[in-house]
């Protein structure tokens, strides 16, 4: 059916479309700082007492004899020449694992009050005293109510403006 102004045919309904915000909440992840790691190289003193041993002789001068090969020799009293050794110091340092650093992290949950405004439409519908009667409504709560106070004006929204 068509809308008409026609006396005694129905006229098409006024529909207006009614909006409300919602509040919705999310997180996301932001970097925060950061947590740096890193090795430090302590150098420490390390002292040590050791028994160091060391081979003496006794030692007898003679002239060269003639003939004299400058050899390691076996005397004929039994006396040998021997070389002459002395110990020296061997430091060997090696890396050794003392221990692992392991490093986690987690997440700490916070709750956080978080307030916003947030607008609601809410219709009015006004009519003419004569007519008041005649308007219905469903849900008074959500939609608004009917007035019949404001003879002849227009309806209106929360915001003051025109419907």
């Amino acid at each position: 059916m068509e809308p008409t102004d026609e006396p005694g045919q129905a006229a098409a309904p006024a529909r207006v479309v009614r909006q409300e915000e919602e509040l919705t909440v999310a997180t996301h992840v932001q970097e925060a700082g950061r947590v740096g790691v890193r090795k430090v190289v302590d150098v420490e003193r390390a002292e040590a007492v050791v028994g160091v041993g060391a081979e003496h002789a006794d030692m007898e001068r003679h002239p060269a004899a003639e003939g004299d090969s400058g050899e390691v020799e076996f005397l004929d009293d039994g006396s040998v020449s021997v070389p002459v050794f002395q110990e020296e110091l061997v430091i060997e340092k090696r890396l050794v694992v003392r221990e692992r650093v392991i490093i986690r992290k987690h997440t700490v949950i916070e709750d956080r009050l978080v307030e916003v405004d947030l607008r609601r439409e809410r219709v009015e519908v006004e009519a003419d005293a004569e007519v008041a009667d005649r308007v219905t409504h469903e849900d008074a709560d959500s939609w608004g109510a009917v007035t019949g106070d404001h003879a002849g004006a227009p309806a209106t929204n929360d915001q003051g403006g025109a419907a």
